[in-house]
This record gives structure tokens, C-alpha cells and sequence, in this order.
């Protein structure tokens, strides 16, 4: 039940009505805000939220102002709260723009501060109430561990350099130089190095190489840091993927003292909270890799070197590592991309004496550490790697957990998606080679979630553009396993019905028959023709993409950029700064994209966004929902292709001025019944099927 929005209720929304209100704080800082009744029904929203210790979860269209509607209540609360988003490009809107913005416009107003110059105060902590002091705000932002450097290793690869090529050495010295002047060991900062420089990964602080407290230079380690500026902040600002990497390895280590980097906090606010049933399933899942085994070698061949610990005997335990998981991993079952693993049982039925040689070798390797006369530090968090890797190589082969999922992933160097926490260092480890995982994922996060964290937080807000399917949350509540929460919708801001013109092609055929691409192509021509291009083309599968993309190559007159020619933010910048420009891209350019103005005229969609039927994670959630009684289809596959379809759509209409197309191809949504659940989720545009339509939209705005 969402609250009154009458500005005298009580006090203090009294002075929120104040901030946010015709002639407030905000227009008189800002002179081009305008006023958004939906943005100051959401910030009371979360303000109750905050006073009455519940959850919330609230859709608010673009152009609500969704940060300042949270962060407002945030500051006011007193409280320590953290701040997840689902994408970096948000957390740094957040910490260098939305936080100083509303500190300056708060430290403005302030009765005893008024007419002093406006600065930020960050690092300054201590709380107030807007009807009496400004507060000074502790802000605190916070990346995953491998983004920041380990100076132990930084100094260990000095003595024992392990560099090969002229490149990798450019790349450790400019690393080494920058050390001596960083305050946050943020590999941001190092905008020479390149994104895929196989150094970093020798050198970032990720968990599972971490001594803590044992590592000598404990006291001037960046994460020691990190953690100590998180403890001292009042407000957090992560992503989901720190959040719930956190969150996991406080669970695994039983919630010690000195597990994870995050603070309790009594609330958090989880923006682009769409994204938070795969971020959670990832975290809450398994993934056990040939590119593990392999990096568990080469660290303890590195080590027992450096550290004069070389016998016979380790040198053979390694060997027999590497030579054991090569065997095992290439007896798996060979596919491109995920399948479902489930003939493990077969599998360990013809080649069980290679599945338990490569548990004796990781018997073999601890047994050799435990015999070594000398223990350095490293030596324990090597023995803890190698103990971690034989339980979880259990787990993914023997397991008959109901609630999860087994299956195979095979990519090559930088390629596909897994389990993110292995990612950035698997990936880097040897170009050019196969890298093979064995994945454990939770069939249903919900029940998780619920046992570990909505019941744990006094207040959880979850908010996005995207969380409603025909304007209810019952969905998102199903997934999420969030049973008690009040709900919110929030308009956009926009006036779709005049801003945008939804186009459906009555006659195209069914996008899963061959006849489609060739037909597809034809009208995509002659959109891009009535647009001048200014486009994006998104497209639900690479094969699609490629397709299309080489039918219309030499077709068209505007230049055409297209996934996978370069990075995505290269791209991106190519598009915003070349005329007429039309864009091709798959799943990375449906959301957290935006681009403002008459550049981007024009978004077509190929197809209903399904998710992939096969895909193993998706078909064990269409099972468990089938047995327990439901319809996988109407509550779970529709609504996930509901809130994709949103996203996409959502890259053309990004402020009150922009103007534009939406074209989806694939009529099925004004044909199939379960078309109108589609039709009812989205904005009121002006809807057409007629080319002629389209065509006089854009005579009239041209």
C-alpha cells in the first residue's frame, strides 16, 4: 500500500515534501530539476521503510530519480546502509555524482552553514536531520578483491620475478611505480593497463590467496584498508557481485570475525535489483575448473621455489596434479558452451579410477605440504586451496542435492560467462586453451535467500526500472523468496504515448522458422531507412545477430558497429559519436546502457526474449516449477522474458526530450495469448502495426 504523498503528514515528511517540492532545496541547487511526484512518493516510501524496519520493493520508471528518492531517506535514517547496484557505471554515478550533489545541496541549506563555499566532506562522519543540521557524510565505495592490488605479492614478484615477454615486464613496472603512490591499490587508477593484462591477475588480492592477519603487510594492505573505511562509513557503495561474493564466503566461514569486507549494516538498498536471482545463483553455486587445478600447480611450484622448498617429492605431487585433472577433464563429455550434467553417475561408472586418481593427487599434494619441515604462511592457504578443491570436486560429482543443478561449461580463452568469482583469474591463466568447468548452481535461490539474508536485515529496498510483470510483483517475490514486503509502482516521469512509437510487423513469420532472417532483414532495412539509422539492433542470440548483420552489409548507407568488433565500451563511444550510426548487439547492450538524444532514435528487437530452453540452469527451474505443480511457462519463463523485453526497450526513452522507435519483430505478442502479459508490463506508447505510422512519426519529429 503505498503512503500518502500529502506533504504535512508528520514532521519529517514534512521536511522530505521540503527537499524534493516545487521551490525545495532540490530546485533552488539544481536549476534544471523538475518535480517528480512519484520520486517523492518513493523516497516516503523508503523512509517508513527504514523507520518501521521492513522490506520494500518499488519499480520506478526511468526518469523517476530513483538514487536521490533513496538516498534522501538513506542520509536522513541515521543509519549504516549499503548500496548495491547491478553495474559499476551506477556506483560511480552514485559516489562522484549523486552523493557530493546531495551533500553540497543539504550542507547549502544548513542553518548554521548557509553562504559557506560547498565542498564535499567525505570521510567526515556523524548524522543529522535535515528540519535541524546538514549531515556530514563517511561514503565508502568498494569493488571485488581482484580489482585492488596485493603488495605481498607485488614485493614476492620483485625477488622472484615470473614474467615472460617484453610486454608483461612494461606492464609489472608500471604497476610498481604506481604502488609507491596509490591510496586505494584500485587498478582503476592504472588507465595504461590494458584490460586483459595477464599481470594483473599475478598480483590482485583475491580471496583464496589471502593470509589475512598472518600476511606481514597486513597493516598497509588495501583490502585491510577497504575494510577499515567500510567500518567507518555510514553509507556502502557496492555492486551485487561484492555483495553477494561477501555474503557467501561469510556463510562458508560460518560468519567468523574476519570473514568478508562488509560491515553489518541494518538495511541495504539493492538497485537494478532485476539482475539479483543470477548474481545469487552464481555465489550460492560451485564451480570447479582444469583452470583451478592448473593455478593451484603453478602458485606452489612458485612458492616451494621462492621459498627453497623444492624436494622430489612435491615436484612429483605437482606433475601428478597437472597430469590427473588433464586425464580427468578431458574424459568429460564434449559440448560447446552449458550442458546439463546429468549422467554423472554413468560417467563415474566408466571412469571412476581417473576421478579418484585426481582425489589422490589432491591427497598427495596436502600430504606433501603437511610433511614439509618448514611452514610458511603461504604454505597453510596453499593446503586450505588444495582441501577446498577435493570437497567441492565431491560436491559437483556426487552430490544429489534436489535444489541444484549439475552441468558442464566449456570456453576458451575470454570467452562465455561462469561462475564469476573464478572468472577474472581462470580466464588469464593460459590463453589459447580450453577451459573446462564443472558447475553446481542452486536450482531455487529463493528459500536461500530467505534463510540468510531477508530474515537477517531489518530492511532490505529493492528497486529497478524493471521488477513489475502486468503491473505486480509476484514474480520477483516468487524467485527472491521474499514472502512479507510492501510494494510500489512508480510511473516514469516520461510521456511515452507522445515520446515513443511501438511498431509490430503483422506479417513477418514466426522467428523460430527459417523463413524469418531473410524476411527480418528486409524490414530492419527499411526502419533504419525511416530512422537514418541512429539505431540499435539487439538480438537474443549471437547466430541471429551474425546473421542479419551479413545479409545487410553493403545494403546500408550508415555505418554499422557490431559486438564482438571491439569493446563494449569502445563501441558504445563509436555509436555516440558517429552520425547515423546503427549498433548490433546481443544480451551486454539490453541493459545499463544509455544513451541520450537524437543519436539513438531507434531500438529493434528480433525476438521475444526467451531464455533458452536447453540452457541447464533455465531447464532444471522449468522441471522443479512443472513438478511442484506449476506452470514453468506462464510463471517463470514469461515473466523473465517480461523484464528482459523492458530492459531492451528501455535504452531508447532516457530523458524528456528524446524521441523515438521501438520495434519488436516478432508478432507472437499480438497472436499468442500470453502476448498481453508482454503488452500490459510495458509503458503506454503509441502502438502501431502499420509502416506508414512509423513513418509519420518521424515526418513530424524530424
Amino acid at each position: 500500500m503505498p503512503p500518502s504523498s500529502h506533504p504535512a503528514s508528520t514532521p519529517r515528511a514534512a521536511s522530505l515534501y521540503n527537499f524534493f517540492a516545487p521551490g525545495g532545496v532540490l530546485a533552488k541547487t539544481h536549476p534544471a530539476y523538475e518535480f517528480r511526484r512519484g520520486q517523492l512518493q518513493m523516497a516516503q516510501s523508503v523512509e517508513e521503510a527504514l523507520e518501521e524496519k521492513r522490506h520494500l520493493i518499488v519499480e520506478a520508471g526511468t526518469g523517476t530519480g530513483k538514487t536521490l528518492a533513496y538516498l534522501m531517506p538513506v542520509i536522513r535514517s541515521g543509519k549504516r546502509v549499503i548500496i548495491s547496484t547491478g553495474t559499476k557505471n551506477l556506483q560511480e554515478q552514485l559516489y562522484f555524482k549523486d552523493v557530493p550533489f546531495l551533500e553540497n545541496a543539504l550542507f547549502a541549506q544548513s542553518p548554521t552553514t548557509k553562504g559557506a563555499p560547498l565542498k564535499p566532506s567525505f570521510g567526515l562522519s556523524g548524522h543529522g536531520d535535515l528540519s535541524r543540521e546538514a549531515p556530514r557524510l563517511s561514503v565508502c565505495y568498494m569493488k571485488g578483491r581482484n580489482n585492488y592490488l596485493c603488495r605481498k605479492k607485488l614485493y614476492e614478484l620483485t625477488d622472484q620475478p615470473i614474467l615472460s615477454g617484453f610486454e608483461e615486464i612494461e606492464h609489472y613496472r608500471a604497476i610498481a611505480a604506481w604502488e609507491k603512490t596509490t591510496h586505494t591499490g584500485d587498478r582503476a587508477e592504472l588507465a595504461e593497463l590494458p584490460e586483459a593484462s595477464a599481470v594483473w591477475p599475478k598480483l590482485d588480492a583475491r580471496a583464496d590467496t589471502c593470509l589475512g592477519q598472518k600476511c606481514k603487510e597486513y597493516d598497509r594492505c588495501f583490502i585491510t584498508e577497504m575494510r577499515r573505511r567500510a567500518a567507518e562509513s555510514d553509507i556502502i557503495i557496492v555492486n551485487h557481485h561484492l555483495f553477494f561474493a561477501d555474503l557467501a564466503i561469510k556463510l562458508e566461514a560460518d560468519h567468523a570475525p574476519d570473514a568478508g569486507v562488509l560491515p553489518d549494516a541494518g538495511a541495504v538498498i539493492f538497485d537494478e535489483a532485476h539482475e539479483l536471482e543470477d548474481v545469487a545463483g552464481n555465489y550460492f553455486g560451485i564451480s570447479v575448473s582444469n583452470s583451478r587445478m592448473e593455478e593451484l600447480a603453478r602458485d606452489t611450484e612458485h612458492l616451494v621455489q621462492r621459498e627453497k622448498l623444492y624436494t622430489p617429492q612435491m615436484s612429483s605431487a605437482i606433475s601428478s596434479l597437472r597430469d590427473r585433472s588433464q586425464l580427468f577433464f578431458s574424459l568429460l563429455p564434449t559440448h560447446e558452451g552449458r550442458m546439463a550434467f546429468d549422467t554423472r553417475r554413468e560417467f563415474l561408472e566408466e571412469n571412476g579410477e581417473e576421478y579418484l586418481a585426481l582425489n589422490q593427487s589432491l591427497t598427495r599434494l596436502f600430504g606433501e605440504f603437511e610433511r614439509l619441515p618448514q611452514k610458511p604462511d603461504d604454505i597453510f592457504s596453499l593446503a586450505r586451496r588444495t582441501q577446498q578443491l577435493q570437497v567441492q570436486l565431491g560436491f559437483v560429482m556426487e552430490n544429489e542435492d534436489p535444489n541444484t543443478v549439475f552441468w558442464i561449461e566449456r570456453r576458451g580463452f575470454r570467452g562465455g560467462t561462469g561462475n564469476a568469482r573464478r572468472k577474472s583469474a581462470d580466464d588469464k591463466i593460459s590463453a589459447g586453451r580450453t577451459h573446462v568447468y564443472l558447475q553446481a548452481t542452486p536450482i531455487e535461490v529463493g528459500p536461500i535467500l530467505r534463510e540468510c539474508l531477508w530474515s537477517k536485515l531489518e530492511t532490505a529496498v529493492l528497486t529497478s526500472a524493471t521488477l513489475a510483470v502486468g503491473g505486480g510483483f509476484d514474480y520477483i517475490r516468487q524467485r527472491l523468496g521474499l514472502d512479507h514486503a510492501h510494494e510500489l509502482v512508480v510511473p516514469s516521469h516520461f510521456d511515452y504515448e507522445s515520446q515513443a512509437i511501438l511498431y509490430v510487423p503483422p506479417d513477418l513469420p514466426d522467428p523460430r522458422t527459417p523463413q524469418f532472417a531473410a524476411e527480418a532483414t528486409d524490414v530492419i532495412r527499411r526502419l533504419l531507412e525511416i530512422t537514418r539509422g541512429r539505431a540499435f539492433v539487439l538480438f537474443t542470440s549471437y547466430a541471429q545477430m551474425n546473421d542479419i548483420y551479413d545479409r545487410l552489409l553493403g545494403f546500408l548507407e550508415f555505418p554499422i558497429l557490431k559486438q564482438g568488433d571491439a569493446p563494449k565500451s569502445a563501441l558504445l563511444e563509436d555509436f555516440r559519436i558517429t552520425p547515423n550510426a546503427v549498433l548490433f548487439g546481443t544480451s551486454s547492450f539490453w541493459q545499463g546502457v544509455d544513451v541520450q538524444g537524437e543519436q539513438l532514435s531507434c531500438v529493434i528487437i528480433d525476438r521475444l526474449p526467451f531464455a533458452v530452453p536447453s540452457d541447464p540452469v533455465v531447464a532444471a527451474r522449468v522441471k522443479a516449477i512443472d513438478h511442484a505443480g506449476g506452470n514453468a511457462f506462464s510463471d517463470y519463463q514469461v515473466p523473465s522474458a517480461v523484464i528482459t523485453l523492458k530492459q531492451g526497450f528501455g535504452r531508447l526513452i532516457r530523458s524528456l526530450h528524446d524521441r523515438g522507435l521501438l520495434a519488436l519483430l516478432d508478432n507472437r505478442i499480438l497472436k499468442k495469448s500470453y502476448g498481453r502479459v508482454f503488452v500490459e508490463s510495458l509503458p503506454r506508447y503509441t502502438r502501431t502495426t502499420d509502416l506508414r505510422k512509423v513513418e509519420e512519426f518521424f515526418g513530424a519529429h524530424s
